[in-house]
């Protein structure tokens, strides 16, 4: 019996051993972001600086019996060393989180933009109609001087004798007395 050939076309399953260790990427990258926010301080840089004049005032000064990295301090250059290779990447995702954040800020800014500048083009679409509308109706400049016009009318009379309000071709307010 043949066993059965695996097909081309298809990635092979992964057997692991061993079970892979599970981390919660969110936390991680908290957790990065707080230690690369903690790294850009002067404080880091003024602690980092006591740590190194205390190291090798130690290893330089002291009795040589309790020196324990001499003078080319191949240790704490190896702590550093260790210290910057674990720095580095989580200032790097600690970046990366932040492009990821200011990405989706900047589309969340573009779609606010998009949405101000469609109502503000119907806004100036709607404007415009009340303009036109209004051009057609008459504003209260034109109804007052027409209603001056008409009180003016008025007072001449008909008969041309101005300042008489009730003069011929008016109804007397009581006619009945005569």
């Amino acid at each position: 019996m043949t066993t059965p050939r695996a097909r081309l076309d298809q990635p092979r399953e992964v057997r692991r051993r061993f079970p892979r260790p599970h981390y919660d990427p969110e936390s991680f990258g908290e957790i990065s972001e707080r230690i690369a926010r903690f790294l850009g301080t002067a404080r880091f840089l003024v602690y980092m600086s006591v740590f190194v004049v205390a190291w090798v005032s130690w290893n330089f000064l002291a009795p040589a019996a309790w020196r324990f990295d001499p003078y080319p301090f191949i240790f704490l250059t190896l702590m550093l060393s260790l210290q910057a290779s674990y720095a580095a990447p989580l200032i790097l995702l600690a970046q990366n989180r932040q492009d990821d954040r200011d990405r989706v800020q900047y589309e969340q800014d573009r779609r606010q933009t998009e949405r101000t500048i469609a109502d503000t083009e119907y806004l100036t679409r709607e404007i415009a109609g009340l303009r036109m509308a209004l051009g057609e109706v008459a504003t209260r400049d034109f109804l007052r001087s027409e209603l001056q016009q008409l009180l003016r009318e008025l007072e001449t009379g008909r008969d041309g004798e101005p300042g008489r309000p009730d003069g011929p071709g008016r109804p007397q307010a009581d006619s009945a007395t005569g």
